[in-house]
Protein backbone atom coordinates (compact mmCIF):
# COMPACT_ATOMS: atom_id res chain seq x y z
CA UNK A 1 0.00 0.00 0.00
CA UNK A 2 2.71 2.99 0.79
CA UNK A 3 4.10 1.70 -3.01
CA UNK A 4 0.94 2.57 -4.28
CA UNK A 5 0.57 5.89 -2.52
CA UNK A 6 3.89 7.01 -3.88
CA UNK A 7 3.53 6.08 -7.32
CA UNK A 8 0.01 8.76 -7.02
CA UNK A 9 0.62 11.72 -9.80
CA UNK A 10 1.76 14.58 -8.43
CA UNK A 11 -1.89 16.77 -6.86
CA UNK A 12 0.07 19.76 -5.94
CA UNK A 13 -0.92 21.38 -2.65
CA UNK A 14 -3.13 24.18 -0.33
CA UNK A 15 -0.88 27.03 0.93
CA UNK A 16 -3.70 28.72 2.31
CA UNK A 17 -6.59 29.42 -0.16
CA UNK A 18 -3.49 28.88 -2.93
CA UNK A 19 -3.31 25.63 -4.58
CA UNK A 20 0.76 25.19 -5.95
CA UNK A 21 0.92 22.96 -8.64
CA UNK A 22 4.86 21.87 -9.31
CA UNK A 23 5.88 21.40 -13.67
CA UNK A 24 9.17 20.52 -14.93
CA UNK A 25 9.50 21.96 -18.46
CA UNK A 26 10.55 19.00 -20.56
CA UNK A 27 11.74 18.48 -24.38
CA UNK A 28 8.45 17.97 -25.75
CA UNK A 29 6.86 21.37 -24.12
CA UNK A 30 9.83 23.94 -26.16
CA UNK A 31 9.59 24.68 -29.58
CA UNK A 32 12.51 24.84 -31.76
CA UNK A 33 13.98 28.18 -30.08
CA UNK A 34 14.38 26.11 -26.68
CA UNK A 35 11.37 27.67 -25.31
CA UNK A 36 7.65 26.87 -23.85
CA UNK A 37 5.55 26.98 -26.91
CA UNK A 38 3.18 29.54 -25.70
CA UNK A 39 -0.21 27.15 -25.52
CA UNK A 40 1.89 24.40 -23.15
CA UNK A 41 1.27 27.06 -20.52
CA UNK A 42 -2.54 26.51 -20.91
CA UNK A 43 -2.13 22.87 -20.33
CA UNK A 44 0.05 23.75 -17.39
CA UNK A 45 -2.90 25.81 -16.21
CA UNK A 46 -5.68 23.24 -16.79
CA UNK A 47 -3.67 20.18 -14.96
CA UNK A 48 -2.83 22.75 -12.00
CA UNK A 49 -7.18 23.86 -12.02
CA UNK A 50 -8.08 19.91 -12.47
CA UNK A 51 -5.80 18.99 -9.45
CA UNK A 52 -6.88 22.09 -7.33
CA UNK A 53 -10.51 20.89 -7.85
CA UNK A 54 -9.76 17.43 -7.38
CA UNK A 55 -8.34 18.71 -3.62
CA UNK A 56 -11.18 20.52 -2.52
CA UNK A 57 -13.28 17.56 -2.87
CA UNK A 58 -14.66 18.34 -6.34
CA UNK A 59 -15.48 15.01 -7.85
CA UNK A 60 -15.89 16.26 -11.97
CA UNK A 61 -15.56 12.93 -13.24
CA UNK A 62 -18.96 11.75 -11.32
CA UNK A 63 -21.09 14.43 -11.95
CA UNK A 64 -20.48 14.32 -15.50
CA UNK A 65 -20.71 10.46 -15.32
CA UNK A 66 -24.17 11.07 -13.71
CA UNK A 67 -25.21 13.58 -16.70
CA UNK A 68 -24.75 16.38 -14.69
CA UNK A 69 -22.54 18.75 -16.38
CA UNK A 70 -19.08 19.33 -17.18
CA UNK A 71 -16.60 22.62 -16.86
CA UNK A 72 -15.54 24.57 -19.83
CA UNK A 73 -13.76 27.46 -20.27
CA UNK A 74 -15.80 30.28 -20.88
CA UNK A 75 -13.30 33.33 -20.77
CA UNK A 76 -9.77 33.72 -20.73
CA UNK A 77 -7.13 36.10 -20.53
CA UNK A 78 -3.41 35.29 -20.56
CA UNK A 79 -0.44 37.54 -20.55
CA UNK A 80 3.19 36.26 -21.35
CA UNK A 81 6.20 37.99 -19.33
CA UNK A 82 8.71 35.59 -19.57
CA UNK A 83 9.82 32.91 -21.06
CA UNK A 84 10.20 28.95 -19.41
CA UNK A 85 13.16 26.78 -20.78
CA UNK A 86 13.70 22.81 -20.61
CA UNK A 87 14.53 21.39 -17.36
CA UNK A 88 13.12 24.48 -15.28
CA UNK A 89 11.37 23.96 -12.53
CA UNK A 90 7.93 26.12 -12.31
CA UNK A 91 4.92 26.19 -9.59
CA UNK A 92 1.60 27.05 -10.91
CA UNK A 93 -0.24 28.96 -8.36
CA UNK A 94 -3.90 28.82 -8.93
CA UNK A 95 -6.35 31.51 -6.60
CA UNK A 96 -10.14 31.48 -7.08
CA UNK A 97 -11.21 35.04 -6.97
CA UNK A 98 -15.04 34.79 -7.55
CA UNK A 99 -18.02 32.10 -7.52
CA UNK A 100 -21.08 32.21 -8.94
CA UNK A 101 -24.17 29.87 -9.55
CA UNK A 102 -23.05 28.31 -12.72
CA UNK A 103 -19.07 29.82 -12.88
CA UNK A 104 -15.63 29.83 -10.50
CA UNK A 105 -13.55 32.98 -11.63
CA UNK A 106 -9.94 31.98 -11.20
CA UNK A 107 -6.56 33.73 -11.19
CA UNK A 108 -3.32 31.53 -12.50
CA UNK A 109 0.63 32.36 -12.33
CA UNK A 110 3.27 30.04 -13.71
CA UNK A 111 6.19 30.98 -11.43
CA UNK A 112 9.87 30.45 -11.90
CA UNK A 113 10.67 30.96 -8.13
CA UNK A 114 9.62 34.31 -7.78
CA UNK A 115 9.21 34.98 -11.51
CA UNK A 116 5.90 35.43 -13.14
CA UNK A 117 6.59 33.66 -16.24
CA UNK A 118 3.11 34.17 -17.26
CA UNK A 119 -0.98 34.67 -15.71
CA UNK A 120 -4.10 34.42 -16.57
CA UNK A 121 -7.73 35.30 -15.71
CA UNK A 122 -10.10 32.11 -16.07
CA UNK A 123 -13.98 31.77 -16.47
CA UNK A 124 -14.86 28.30 -15.92
CA UNK A 125 -18.79 27.28 -16.10
CA UNK A 126 -20.36 24.09 -15.75
CA UNK A 127 -22.41 23.86 -18.86
CA UNK A 128 -25.00 20.77 -19.28
CA UNK A 129 -25.03 18.28 -21.68
CA UNK A 130 -27.04 21.15 -24.18
CA UNK A 131 -23.94 23.38 -23.81
CA UNK A 132 -25.65 26.05 -21.63
CA UNK A 133 -24.73 26.99 -18.29
CA UNK A 134 -26.10 25.43 -15.40
CA UNK A 135 -26.32 26.08 -11.51
CA UNK A 136 -23.12 24.23 -9.77
CA UNK A 137 -23.74 21.66 -7.20
CA UNK A 138 -23.91 23.60 -3.58
CA UNK A 139 -21.41 21.38 -2.43
CA UNK A 140 -19.11 22.81 -4.76
CA UNK A 141 -20.42 26.38 -4.40
CA UNK A 142 -19.44 25.50 -0.53
CA UNK A 143 -15.91 24.28 -1.51
CA UNK A 144 -15.11 27.27 -3.65
CA UNK A 145 -16.19 29.53 -1.19
CA UNK A 146 -14.18 28.70 1.54
CA UNK A 147 -11.47 29.23 -1.03
CA UNK A 148 -12.41 32.25 -2.72
CA UNK A 149 -9.64 34.58 -2.47
CA UNK A 150 -11.05 38.53 -2.00
CA UNK A 151 -7.82 40.15 -1.39
CA UNK A 152 -7.81 40.04 1.97
CA UNK A 153 -3.84 39.13 2.94
CA UNK A 154 -0.98 40.61 1.46
CA UNK A 155 0.25 37.74 -1.01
Amino acid sequence: MVQAQMDQPVEGRFDGKEHRFPVRVYFEDTDLSGVVYHANYLRYMERARSDMLRLAGIDQRAVHEAGGGAYAVSSLAIRYRRPARLDDALVVVTRLTQVRAASVDIQQRVMRGAEILSDADVTAALVGASGRPKRQPPEWIEAFRRLVDQGDDDS
